[in-house]
């Protein structure tokens, strides 16, 4: 019932950065480089949903509110909703289309390479996130959805090959990084310790139709 009324306002809250970006966009806020500005928000704002939905199974599990998994499909599709966004800016705005260019990039540059890589594979993920999807795969469904992980961390080490110099805030995504999945690595150790069942039987949250897990 808490989720029945806190969707809709999640709902807008996921939508302020795209909203402030706008606003600064039709004041002409935006700087010297609006391109720039454009790129890093919606790059920003992809790896804190991301994290924000790596967030959910920790946080319902230490604080016993069940009921927060509803939120992380939402919060998944809008981790992939700003990274289309950041990809589209760098094929739009700053490429214009100029594939020849684009290729040359994606094989010459590391970062945008290991970035291009994560948007692949969200792909993927966004695309299976109905539960037509989830019945239709059936255990496969929770094995592709680890593909989040790798997304994950492909989002950080392009932050910090993009910064190269100033550490400081991609290295604060990969501390977060690091501790979501130290808690999933701990919980499955436990798991097999404990009772000898398979670490990694379908849990509720796939009932859920949640994107990532």
């Amino acid at each position: 019932m808490k989720a029945k009324y806190l969707k809709p306002i999640v709902f807008l809250a996921c939508l302020v950065p795209l909203g402030r970006l706008a606003w600064k966009a039709y004041n002409s806020a935006l700087g010297a480089n609006p391109i720039q500005v454009i790129t890093w928000s919606t790059g920003t704002w992809t790896l804190v949903f991301l994290m924000l939905t790596l967030a959910v199974t920790p946080l319902r599990k230490l604080t016993r509110q069940y009921w927060l998994i509803q939120f992380r499909r939402m919060l998944g599709l809008f981790a992939f909703f700003y990274g289309s966004l950041h990809f589209t800016t760098y094929i739009w705005l700053d490429q214009f289309f100029d594939w020849q260019s684009i290729t040359k990039d994606v094989v010459k540059r590391p970062f945008i390479t290991v970035g291009f890589t994560a948007f692949v594979l969200m792909v993927p993920l966004a695309l299976t996130s109905t539960q037509r999807a989830i019945r239709w795969l059936g255990k496969r469904w929770q094995v592709l959805h680890r593909l989040i992980y790798a997304v994950a961390i492909a989002g950080v080490i392009h932050y910090i090959w993009l910064v190269k110099l100033d550490l400081r805030k991609p290295l604060i995504y990969a501390a977060i990084l690091a501790v979501l999945l130290l808690y999933r690595l701990a919980v499955w150790i436990s798991q097999r310790r404990s009772s000898g069942e398979p670490a990694n039987k379908p849990a509720r949250a796939v009932s859920g139709g949640a994107v990532i897990t």
